[in-house]
């Protein structure tokens, strides 16, 4: 990172000096280099052009770049490539313990081939979270204990401070803390890992487990908004291993997710290297409406933005009703940027986000620098006044009085419903040929009910029956606004008699302790916990499919109708298998509206004319009745969420617990692996490698591992949730002795390739187009059997033969998860020839060394007439260029063409060396 301008830096005639409380400070003046022309550029622009002008050293950063970024009113339609190196990095522990374990395996690698393994350190800071992903084994009910065992004055460790609880907290506390015991028990090796990171790599900060999500933690406390080294003032930017890194953009700070392959490179000096892109105004006005909440504005956008189509492009809002959003609300809208599909979608730091600060307590002295150099870049905006909306590449606007209370679902988050209409949607779902919006049940089955006992009393199943309902993700458990909202409408629920059916899974985990402790002072908690949302844990928990086991006699009754059961959850990802193998239908929604299904036991309800239930005395009670206004909420939220609590949650956090604390490390600069360790194992991915860089080749007699369609997410490649007892990864940790009560979760388990490489395409909801049914398997094409995708993979290398996936469009959408890449790498996989690919996901693939190939426009696997049994020969040479047209030819007789996806020249630079690791690591050599 840059510590300071020199006497020849190429752009030290912009420097000049401003004052903050009697302290000179420099910065990096970029309007001087062309006032007409940065006046123009979006504010999201003008941070890539100052990180330009202050890493400029002809090397990593050219001048070229600075010129480019400058001319973006011209060149935006270009696809010019220019290089970005963001100020720090932000690890989330299910990337950041493959990045340990990535830096632990270079060190070794360097000092095999006669290096140095100490240059094997972040250069740039990086903030690692312990953003453990919970399973939630107990849900937020609690169920009395023997009343020999049951003591009411009992003491427990609040995220906050200690305190005598009362009975109903006590309730809502025993969950949590049997899901922290549990999940502490079963990670320890993989804390101790990190731990020994932390202490090894230098320029790393790191929060210990229990402190929350990453991405809440990373707004309300780790976030800079503005360095200052050296005297030297600068914008806080950032790359995240997780695809939601992109909530930042809330807080007026340019961030996207990247793989951990990415990340890592960064954290070792890399620059990223980009097409500059597109900018899309999204301009807001209008006030909202007294029912709706930030999260429906989200899902309002997210549609919107879908149908515009921003993939690859920068959105940043402007326009009078940004005032109306709290910072929280526009973290919200942030947070959900990979789900419409941009790289960013960015705010510009205004009052609204000084006055956040200042309740989250950050320190006034830093305050005043970052207001004070925000000005004076040209950074800080005044959303009323239209004169400094700069000029972008397209205008698009949503009119705040027009958002009405939403879902989206069954099966993608941007697939919105007005809430008002969600019972006829649900019934067409069920009707409509199997799809995004449909589940293709044949009219005879549609009034399927299944009863069965729970807790010696008779309930009955049937579709759109809600047997998950979760307060759970980044999404918006950061925001106050909703989280009041549904523990008003909790509040009452719970005074007009209602209640929720015991059999459903209810659960809150909120994404900081700051959460608990404004929801505890306004007096909702009791209520929460009455119906059944008791905190389970800090962390990602349902929304990453870490959402527990179901009852059994709940699971036998969805197999033997056939259910389409529901789970409704606040979170931002809701593809078919990712909450829980049981849930075909998942529906996104405010906490409100969690509560809301949870009470009314199914989706398919008509709000207006149907009652949520009954009172003990008949009456029925309306949504209506008992919904809390806009401004009610407002008012709760300005009492009670005070900045006190954000200090005394973020005094303690680096301190960690008594467990994490009482973890003992090696002190080691070379990880002593264990081989008999089932978390951590040394990755088999330098094991190949030489100094010399070996030439580009064709891929001949390639097979087809996988024959794929559109919208193939990451959570159908990359292992995730939990590890189904019958997989391939369940059978290799049995021969290791493992018991399945300790399998643990593929997140659990990511340091270890021999499990991930097992779990990779092991989804049970992945169709491939080489067998008949869905799930994690596929033709052995030499054999003609049918095995795990896992199996058949060994059986193509026992023969050495290379492997492709064919796929349709958007391949690869969802969570940046850099094992969608590492694993198809470690199973031979050597090219993808896919219709388009989304962007985090085709940078992962050239990261790990795959070739990714794009059909022609027009042109599709099926207007080809691929079966995917031919053999396949992809006609590579070390002469290749970025986006350059190759062909393909197929033993069937067939020859096509296809874009070769490397776009820049340093994505070629990373594929010849075998990827982007391997590309570092020689640079370390040199």
């Amino acid at each position: 990172m840059f510590s300071g301008p020199t006497m020849d830096h190429t752009y030290n005639t912009l420097f000049e000096t401003f004052q903050v409380n009697g302290e000179d400070l420099k910065f990096y003046n970029c309007r001087n280099l062309s006032p007409e022309k940065y006046d123009r550029l979006p504010y999201s622009i003008r941070v890539l052009l100052e990180s330009a002008v202050r890493n400029c050293d002809e090397f990593h950063v050219t001048k070229k770049d600075v010129e480019t970024i400058l001319d973006w009113n011209d060149i935006q339609l270009k696809e010019t490539e220019i290089s970005f190196k963001p100020s720090r990095v932000i690890l989330q522990d299910f990337t950041g313990v493959p990045a340990v374990v990535d830096f632990a395996a270079m060190r070794d690698a360097v000092k095999r081939l006669g290096g140095d393994p100490m240059k094997v350190n972040p250069i740039c800071p990086a903030d690692l979270v312990v953003d453990h992903s919970i399973q939630v084994d107990f849900s937020g009910r609690w169920h009395e204990p023997p009343k020999s065992r049951c003591d009411n004055t009992i003491r427990w460790d609040h995220p906050c401070r200690s305190t005598m609880a009362s009975e109903s907290t006590r309730k809502g506390s025993d969950s949590l803390k049997k899901n922290q015991d549990l999940e502490f028990e079963r990670n320890k090796e993989r804390f101790k890992f990190l731990k020994w990171g932390a202490s090894t790599l230098r320029n790393m900060i790191i929060v210990p487990p229990g402190s929350g999500i990453v991405h809440q933690v990373n707004l309300e406390y780790l976030a800079r908004v503005v360095f200052t080294k050296d005297g030297v003032c600068f914008p806080d930017s950032v790359v995240g291993t997780d695809s939601h890194t992109t909530m930042i953009n809330g807080l007026g700070i340019v961030g996207w997710g990247v793989g951990g392959i990415e990340a890592e490179a960064v954290m070792l000096g890399q620059t990223i290297s980009m097409v500059l892109p597109q900018v899309i105004g999204y301009k807001i006005s209008g006030k909202i409406g007294p029912y709706a909440t930030s999260t429906d504005i989200v899902l309002t956008i997210t549609k919107h933005l879908r149908s515009v189509g921003v993939v690859g492009k920068f959105v940043e809002f402007f326009g009078p009703g940004v005032e109306e959003l709290s910072v929280a609300d526009r973290a919200t809208i942030s947070n959900m940027c990979p789900e419409y599909g941009a790289t960013v979608g960015f705010f510009a730091l205004d009052r609204i986000g000084v006055d956040y600060l200042r309740q989250t307590n950050r320190d006034p002295e830093r305050i005043a620098v970052i207001e004070a150099y925000l000005k004076a870049a040209g950074l800080f905006r005044n959303y009323s006044n239209d004169c400094e909306d700069p000029v972008y590449s397209q205008v698009v606007e949503l009119d705040l009085e027009t958002v009405v209370s939403s879902v989206s679902g069954p099966k993608r988050p941007q697939d919105r419903v007005p809430v008002n209409k969600m019972k006829g949607d649900f019934a067409e779902c069920l009707t409509n040929k199997v799809g995004f919006k449909g589940f293709g049940l044949p009219s005879d089955k549609l009034n399927t009910q299944v009863p069965f006992i729970y807790d010696n009393k008779e309930y009955v199943l049937r579709h759109g029956s809600t047997v998950i309902a979760a307060i759970t993700s980044c999404t918006n458990t950061s925001n106050p606004s909703v989280m009041l909202g549904a523990g008003l409408l909790a509040k009452k629920a719970v005074e007009a008699g209602l209640s929720v059916n015991p059999y459903v899974k209810t659960s809150l985990s909120p994404g900081s302790g700051v959460v608990t402790y404004y929801l505890e002072e306004s007096g909702v908690v009791p209520a929460l916990n009455q119906l059944g949302f008791g905190i389970v844990g800090y962390g990602c928990m349902t929304c990453i499919g870490n959402s527990g086991p179901l009852p059994d006699v709940i699971v036998e009754a969805i197999e033997k109708g056939d259910l389409v059961c529901c789970s409704v959850l606040s979170g931002n990802r809701n593809f078919e298998g990712r909450v829980h193998p049981n849930t075909r239908a998942n529906y996104l929604a405010s906490p409100l509206l969690v509560v809301a299904y949870a009470l009314a036991g199914r989706v398919d309800i008509d709000f207006k004319t149907e009652p949520l239930g009954y009172n003990p005395e008949g009456k029925p009670i309306f949504l209506a009745d008992i919904w809390p206004l806009r401004s009610e909420i407002q008012e709760v939220e300005r009492k009670h969420v005070i900045p006190a609590m954000f200090q005394e949650v973020y005094e303690k956090i680096q301190k960690g617990n008594h467990q994490w604390n009482s973890l003992e490390v090696v002190e080691s600069d070379l990880y002593p692996w264990e081989a008999s360790s089932t978390y951590i194992q040394r990755p088999p991915f330098f094991d190949d490698m030489t100094k010399e860089i070996p030439p580009v080749k064709p891929i001949v007699n390639a097979k087809v591992l996988l024959m794929l369609g559109d919208s193939v997410t990451t959570d159908h490649i990359s292992p995730a949730g939990s590890i189904s007892r019958t997989s391939p990864a369940a059978r290799f940790l049995q021969l290791k002795g493992v018991v399945p009560r300790d399998f643990n979760s593929y997140g659990a388990r990511r340091g270890n390739d021999a499990i991930m490489t097992r779990g990779t395409f092991a989804n049970v909801r992945l169709v491939n187009k080489l067998v008949s049914n869905p799930g994690p398997k596929t033709l052995h094409i030499p054999s003609g059997k049918v095995m795990d995708v896992f199996d058949a993979a060994e059986a193509y290398k026992a023969d050495n033969i290379p492997l492709i996936v064919i796929a349709g469009k958007d391949y690869g959408c969802g969570s940046s998860r850099d094992w969608a890449a590492k694993g198809p790498h470690l199973l031979g996989i050597k090219a993808v020839i896919a219709e388009s690919y989304e962007r985090i996901h085709r940078s992962n693939l050239i990261g790990m060394g795959i070739v990714p190939l794009q059909f022609l426009d027009g042109q599709t696997a099926a207007s080809l007439g691929l079966t995917g049994k031919e053999s396949y020969a992809i006609n590579l040479g070390d002469n290749i260029q970025p986006r350059q047209t190759v062909s393909v030819i197929v033993d069937s007789g067939k020859t096509f063409d296809a874009i070769l996806r490397f776009d820049t020249d340093v994505e070629i630079a990373f594929y010849r060396n075998g990827g982007i690791l391997k590309y570092m690591l020689r640079k370390m050599l040199d």
